[in-house]
């Protein structure tokens, strides 16, 4: 079983752009998530012809929503207008996206098994490729520290999965969490994630989310989770698991304003308070895969599912980006 195969556990019943749905997309779990959006909110469909989807970044400057199309090797941009462009094609099966803190774009990529970063004329930095001088896996989803250090995971996917990468053996003895300090050096973090996949910092980059999808690579019992390290003195502390799923994996993260987890899960998106406790569900019709805020006041939740990128506007904001 593949990786997407794992994550579509739940099938797709229903087509988000119908008027009338077999099923409601909201589940509130807790009083509380009525706080977060209003009860007829519906998603908008953006884009419906990817392949897998991720990859999420509001780059206004860039163009609008920057997505990574990780299985058709190529990158688009969601104009405010709805305009879908080409943005990198081929992309060298790039899957996650962010700004640094100069605003250029931070892209991991599969097949190359490397992080670059985009100048504002086009051209292209290599900031990560290797590790105790050995390639690293495939690097997938990056955040932005308040001290400009770029971290990212280094799962497996991009050299195991079919098409979304070249399948080779790995060369790194582990699967790590990676700071890239903004002097350049390249930091090993944790290897306590068995699969790191997605991640996030809060906005004063003391506590670190990762998601932990071991059990999307052919292993029932591995593991899918969401954990929260604390950041001390640039360190890793002891994670805390802050949910466990009992099906699929969590794939990509966001935060809001007031703390709350966004997580991509095979049932939507799941929102968390930081002690764990699920407050809501935001219901996709295929699995999510990735979620970043944006949008002209920041209110607006972006979601990738599959073949598909769509839109729902919140009545909170996104975490303030650092940088």
């Amino acid at each position: 079983m593949r990786r997407r195969d794992l994550l579509c556990g739940i099938a797709a019943t229903a087509v988000w752009s119908r008027p009338a749905l077999a099923a409601p997309i909201l589940h509130p779990d807790d009083p509380r998530f009525a706080e977060l959006v209003d009860p007829s909110a519906r998603p908008k469909i953006l884009y419906r012809e990817g392949r897998w989807c991720e990859g999420l970044c509001w780059a206004p400057h860039l163009g609008g929503l920057i997505v990574s199309d990780v299985r058709s090797n190529r990158m688009l941009v969601i104009g405010e207008d709805g305009e879908v462009k080409p943005f990198r094609d081929p992309s060298n099966n790039a899957n996650g996206n962010i700004l640094d803190a100069e605003g250029h774009l931070v892209t991991c990529e599969h097949r190359t098994r490397r992080v670059v970063r985009r100048a504002s004329d086009g051209t292209m930095t290599v900031l990560a490729d290797s590790y105790d001088g050995k390639p690293l896996n495939s690097p997938n989803d990056a955040a932005l520290a308040p001290d400009g250090a770029i971290w990212f995971t280094d799962p497996v996917f991009g050299i195991t999965v079919p098409d979304e990468g070249i399948q080779t053996i790995p060369a790194q003895s582990a699967r790590r969490v990676y700071r890239i300090d903004p002097a350049g050096e390249v930091q090993g973090m944790t290897d306590a994630v068995g699969q790191p996949n997605g991640i996030a910092l809060t906005p004063d980059g003391r506590t670190l989310y990762v998601t932990d999808t071991s059990a999307a690579l052919d292993n029932a019992e591995g593991a899918r989770t969401i954990l929260a390290f604390p950041v001390e003195d640039r360190r890793l502390g002891q994670p805390r698991t802050v949910a466990t799923l009992d099906a699929g994996a969590p794939d990509g993260l966001a935060l809001d304003e007031a703390g709350r987890i966004y997580a991509a899960c095979a049932d939507g998106v799941r929102v968390y308070l930081s002690d764990g406790t699920l407050i809501g569900r935001i219901a996709t019709a295929t699995p999510a895969s990735n979620v970043e805020f944006g949008g002209p006041d920041g209110r607006r939740l972006f979601i990738s599912a599959g073949a598909v990128v769509a839109s729902i506007d919140l009545k909170v904001r996104g975490a303030a980006k650092a940088g």
